[in-house]
């Protein structure tokens, strides 16, 4: 299942652990934002990990799980593709 992951963290220091960390789950798209495709384990393996960054009280990070056929449906302006699930998975 394909997660979107959106952020705006004020400390230089957190929001680079907040795109390393989520470097390790899926691409990012654009600067705060990255496309995951996570099974359930590897889903809850990425929100303990996002759960351990000490955030501020004026910083959000928003997760949204999209479905298959809205997946289909996403409209891309400008060059990319809607990151897809990889062939295998390095542990």
């Amino acid at each position: 299942m394909l997660h979107l992951v959106c952020y705006d963290i004020s400390s230089d220091l957190v929001r680079d652990r907040m795109s390393r960390t989520l470097l390790d789950f899926g691409s990012r798209i654009q600067d705060s934002v990255f496309e995951c495709p996570l099974n359930e384990d590897l889903l809850e393996r990425m929100m303990a990990r996002l759960e351990r960054l000490p955030l501020g009280d004026a910083d959000r990070v928003r997760v949204y799980r999209i479905c298959g056929p809205c997946v289909e449906r996403v409209r891309i302006y400008g060059t990319g593709d809607v990151t897809t699930e990889p062939e295998f998975y390095l542990v």
